[in-house]
């Protein structure tokens, strides 16, 4: 369970990963950088031109080791991953689940309601630490526009409906996005969100958080025995896990945002590290992308209590037990998802 610490990220362009015995060998012009032993791995992510022995491949395909690539500016472009472990009686439980409609408004409705919850404490928790009164009004006001959402969300009679009001709800959190940033650079500043591409730093920084995310909340549902494609809030499309994008929602807010943010407010990034392209897009440089990855790899290490399950273990670690929490519900076991609501 704990190997979820050991994410390998590679960004080195012409970097070459090779199986050398039991270890994953890292080389750049031909020259080994890094040896690692493949079972002290949960996931390897590439960014851009890396390449990959076919041997490795098939090492990490036989050991549960999930490899992401990624264009060189993070967008996810594949994933080689092995045979799906755990029971398939679980898996059909979850496809028939995500064939009723009923069921997938509850289990949406349960993740919208605690995206929204972990929004409106990460604005409550600024609100309260902020030293200027007119940002900390600001800040209260928004908490309480996203909570006056939460009715019509309980509301809701179809997941149309209910991802109408979630778009909502995210507009008025995202808008409330300067606020939550403690200095006045226009480089940082919150205009609207922009995916594909990002046109700012501010949503390169957000997109690329997300991308981790989303890579490390797959190989959990992997790891559980869950089809990652398959979700409840998130329509089925080809290569898209949608149950990885359904279960993330819950963690954006109080885990990808906060992340980012205090990467801002730290000024352990800077306007000088992000380049816009010819097609408008903004890209991080290395050394920013790695700073991020580094403060990815550290907060996940943090101490972290389970609200439900009262278990003490870190923050990645609860990717991993929301996960079998959800498959606790699919089987029955639990008589609804119980999201994890942050305080």
């Amino acid at each position: 369970m704990k190997t979820h610490l050991n994410t390998l990220f590679v960004t080195t362009q012409g970097a070459y990963l090779a199986k050398q015995g039991a270890a994953v060998a890292v080389r750049v012009k031909k020259e080994t950088k890094l040896r690692i032993p493949i079972h002290n791995l949960e996931g390897i992510v590439c960014f851009g031109r890396v390449n990959m022995s076919p041997q490795l491949m098939q090492a990490c395909a036989e050991q549960g080791v999930s490899v992401s690539l990624l264009s060189e500016h993070g967008r996810f472009r594949a994933a080689v991953v092995g045979f799906s472990p755990g029971n398939v009686l679980l898996r059909r439980a979850q496809y028939r689940s995500a064939d009723d409609e009923p069921t997938c408004l509850q289990i949406a409705r349960s993740i919208i309601l605690a995206k929204l919850a972990n929004g409106r404490t990460v604005m409550l928790r600024a609100a309260r630490d902020a030293n200027d009164p007119t940002r900390r009004d600001a800040l209260t006001q928004r908490a309480s526009r996203v909570t006056a959402s939460i009715p019509e969300i309980q509301q809701a009679q179809s997941l149309d409906q209910l991802r109408g009001l979630e778009g909502e709800a995210a507009t008025s959190y995202f808008a409330g996005m300067n606020d939550l940033i403690k200095h006045d650079d226009p480089a940082f500043q919150y205009t609207r969100r922009s995916r594909r591409p990002p046109l700012d730093p501010l949503n390169a920084l957000l997109s690329f958080v997300y991308t981790l995310l989303t890579h490390d909340m797959r190989s959990a549902c992997e790891a559980c025995g869950l089809d990652a494609a398959v979700g409840f809030l998130h329509r089925d499309r080809p290569g898209r896990p949608g149950l990885a994008l359904d279960l993330v929602e819950e963690f954006r807010p109080w885990l990808a945002d906060r992340l980012v943010l205090s990467l801002i407010n730290r000024r352990q990034v800077s306007p000088k590290g992000f380049t816009i392209l010819e097609s408008g897009g903004v890209s991080m440089d290395d050394e920013t992308r790695k700073t991020v990855l580094v403060a990815w790899q550290e907060r996940k290490r943090e101490p972290f209590t389970h609200p439900f399950l009262g278990e003490k273990a870190t923050v990645g670690m609860m990717l991993h037990l929301q996960t079998r929490l959800m498959a606790r519900f699919l089987r029955g076991d639990l008589d609804a998802y119980p999201p994890l609501l942050w305080k």
